[in-house]
């Protein structure tokens, strides 16, 4: 009855609770793996075919020319505005300058028609020579004779004509002796007309009472015109 009993023990059945022990997945080690030998795939592309990496001189001289290329392209850029700038300043003075052009040459030509008019207008040569002397006038002052002489051809008349114009004065000199002097010969030139004025100094004491004007044309000592004045008092 005392006998002694034996302790039971706990077998599991096939149907019981087991506990496994856990394992990494199988498509984790295949993910984990395919990432790795990428990495490193890319690693080596990029160290063997890739451009090669920059040492630090080399960066600091790629910044260093990259700035020097922006200051040279800034200091082009102030260069073009100030060319601009001076091109556009110095067109609006060409057309400035072609405006008043335009305005002074229509004065010319209203000048230059009146004169035409002023020209047609006036009376012939006595003598009736073309050239001819169609006015002149002259007076004395401060020992010089001033003069003013228009010589014009005739309309019809279109080769230019080049001579020369003497003077010569009849007066009467300080001790009442009367006499004529030749004052130095000009030169003239015309196609239709032509005016001149000017001064010629004459003798200490003479006072010149007219003027004879000839004409001489160039290379010759044949008269063209010729014509007697008085002189203004």
């Amino acid at each position: 009855m005392f006998g002694s009993s034996k302790r039971r023990v706990f077998q599991p059945t096939a149907y019981g609770n087991s506990r496994r022990s856990r394992r990494i997945p199988r498509w984790l080690v295949l993910m984990l793996s395919g990432i790795v030998l990428g990495a490193g795939g890319l690693l080596f592309l990029q160290k063997s075919y890739g451009p090669a990496r920059l040492t630090i001189e080399q960066s600091e001289q790629l910044h260093y020319d990259l700035n020097s290329s922006n200051m040279d392209k800034q200091r082009l850029q102030s260069q073009f505005n100030q060319q601009a700038h001076d091109l556009k300043q110095k067109t609006t003075t060409v057309q400035d300058q072609s405006a008043q052009l335009k305005k002074a040459l229509d004065q010319v030509s209203k000048l230059t028609a009146e004169v035409q008019l002023f020209a047609d207008a006036m009376p012939p040569d006595p003598r009736g020579t073309s050239p001819g002397i169609r006015a002149a006038s002259f007076r004395s002052d401060d020992g010089q004779l001033h003069y003013q002489i228009l010589v014009m051809q005739d309309k019809g008349k279109t080769k230019p004509f080049a001579g020369e114009v003497e003077l010569v004065v009849a007066g009467r000199y300080a001790n009442r002796k009367s006499g004529s002097i030749d004052l130095p010969p000009f030169p003239v030139e015309l196609e239709q007309y032509s005016h001149m004025g000017g001064a010629l100094p004459l003798p200490e004491g003479f006072t010149p009472r007219q003027v004879t004007i000839k004409i001489t044309e160039q290379g010759s000592k044949k008269l063209s015109a010729t014509r007697t004045i008085r002189v203004a008092p």
